[in-house]
């Protein structure tokens, strides 16, 4: 069986490639769409569009503390990520990839809080004419499909606990 440090070494692996390629987009999509125009992607449906958002997912602002407070919130949740990833069954390999999935994400607008104080750069934009879903990044694709990959783990766990349901 492999050692502690070991099983623990791929939960940063994960982190860390899920932050360079969140770094890398916003990097080079905010260079581009600084210099002109959206980028349509599909017609009205998706479109590259630069927005800094200051405050947190679908644009919860908490006031001029806003950067510090949900800078606090991400590095909390990265550190109990971390602790679920070491908690899990070793043969939960869904469970171990989605909290890493998710730490990336968490990580990545992370990153994006202690370098300025303008907020996450966000560009993804979808939807149709005026009715728009909130502006989001690589990193909130992880943090939503590993929450996603998480439940359905704790799902499947739930479900291999209950006793069987009797058939006559």
């Amino acid at each position: 069986m492999p050692s502690g440090g070991r099983l623990r070494a791929p939960f940063w692996w994960v982190v860390a490639g899920v932050v360079a390629l969140d770094r890398v987009t916003k990097v080079l999509l905010a260079r581009r769409l600084e210099q002109g125009p959206d980028v349509i992607i599909a017609g009205d449906y998706v479109r590259l569009h630069l927005v800094h958002n200051p405050g947190a997912a679908f644009g919860l602002h908490l006031g001029p503390w806003s950067r510090w407070i949900f800078t606090g919130i991400a590095i909390g949740a990265v550190y109990l990520l971390h602790r679920m990833w070491q908690d899990a069954a070793p043969a939960d390999h869904l469970r171990r990839w989605a909290v890493a999935v998710v730490a990336g994400g968490a990580a990545g607008n992370l990153v994006d809080r202690l370098l300025t104080s303008r907020g996450v750069i966000d560009f993804i934009d979808v939807g149709v004419g005026a009715t728009r879903w909130p502006t989001f990044n690589v990193a909130d694709i992880a943090v939503s499909c590993g929450a996603v990959a998480l439940a359905l783990s704790l799902w499947r766990e739930d479900n291999s606990r209950r006793p069987p349901v009797p058939t006559s």
